[in-house]
């Protein structure tokens, strides 16, 4: 059973959920980190826009993955009437208007004030500031959205805290016969242990593998990922002298974080252009406070705001000092990689430990 386990008095026992107070909520829960759910396939999403006008009814969340697939994300609460046959309705519904449309009238008339209000002027850019590997093609990927939205290749996400037995057995069975569509059931509990709020996702019906189905969803296409630095080191070998020691530098440092076990998983991305970058992914979401990149130019760090805001603030303040008047902005770069700056990063990382264990 899926839950938060409690050892008291030499016996173990589940934990029952607090539940939240209000579908606001839970909504705003599912914005702040969409990587928290567990969506077949693992894809990672970019939230476009809430509150999304499509056709006659508003969409919770619209995202999009990295694929060029556009995901509409509804949440409801459980004890809801509509948390059972509406809600499949209404995302279908929203899927609808989707279907046929082009990427000029999603970004101009559906998303554009979404997208403004967010500081980015396309579905591109959204993406491209949410890039930590740095193998983005905005070509292929606007590509890969027009060929989605004309095909009405989705992902419809119902996001809720307790699921009922009727909308289990619909989704169910939509999952079987729509091909073109991938739905995913998400469950999100909530617990207070000792005063801090956990999160506990959960996926209800995992996507139906049909033969072919993956060749029906036009993508964008990607680089290489590695596991480790060896790649990345490998690569240094080809970079002008002068840029070698510090791209040295940089990768020891990543591995050094990596083994005092701060880290996720350290991974080597080679995207399709010749770039090369290092990514020092946390335990928790998944992704760096910083990637690391060599290019023709040599190498320097990409800074990611967002994950620091909210994995590690206190040294965000920190080093918004120590490199100014330059700041740690969203996919911002630095070039002056000091060791002392290495260092400040590496506080930085355990400060993210530290809050994720409670210490």
């Amino acid at each position: 059973m899926t839950g938060i386990w409690e050892r008291q008095g030499g016996e173990w026992r589940l934990l029952d959920p607090t539940g939240f107070p209000d579908e606001a909520s839970l909504h705003d829960r599912v914005e702040e980190a969409p990587q928290l759910l567990p969506l077949a396939g693992s894809p990672r999403l970019t939230i476009l826009g809430r509150e999304v006008r499509l056709g006659s009814g508003w969409a919770d969340l619209l995202a999009v993955e990295r694929s060029g697939r556009l995901v509409v994300i509804e949440v409801k609460l459980g004890h809801s009437d509509e948390a059972r046959r509406a809600v499949v309705a209404q995302i279908l519904a929203y899927a609808s208007y989707l279907y046929g449309s082009t990427l000029s009238d999603l970004e101009g008339v559906v998303l554009g004030d979404h997208l403004r209000r967010r500081g980015f002027d396309s579905i591109a850019s959204a993406v491209t500031a949410d890039d930590q590997a740095g193998g983005f093609d905005r070509g292929e990927f606007d590509a890969a959205v027009a060929a989605n939205l004309d095909g009405g290749n989705f992902r419809l996400v119902l996001v809720l805290d307790k699921t009922p037995e009727e909308l289990v057995q619909v989704v169910a069975y939509l999952g079987a016969v729509t091909p073109e569509l991938v739905i995913d059931l998400i469950t999100v509990s909530q617990y207070d242990v000792a005063g801090s709020m956990i999160l506990v996702p959960h996926r209800i019906e995992p996507e139906r593998k049909v033969p072919g189905a993956e060749d029906r969803t036009p993508s964008a296409s990607a680089g290489e990922a590695f596991e480790g630095s060896d790649e990345f080191r490998a690569q240094i070998a080809k970079a002008p002298s002068e840029a070698q020691l510090q791209l040295a530098r940089m990768a020891d440092w990543a591995d050094a974080v990596a083994g005092e076990g701060l880290l996720n998983r350290l991974t080597t991305y080679r995207g399709k252009s010749g770039n090369v970058t290092l990514l020092p992914r946390l335990p928790v979401e998944d992704v760096g406070l910083v990637t690391i990149w060599y290019d023709n130019t040599g190498g320097y760090v990409q800074w990611w705001k967002s994950v620091f805001e909210r994995q590690a603030p206190a040294m965000l303040d920190r080093l918004n000092a120590v490199i100014a008047p330059q700041s740690v902005g969203q996919g911002n770069v630095y070039r002056d990689v000091s060791d002392a700056l290495l260092s400040d990063i590496t506080e930085a990382y355990r400060e993210a430990v530290r809050n994720l264990r409670g210490i």
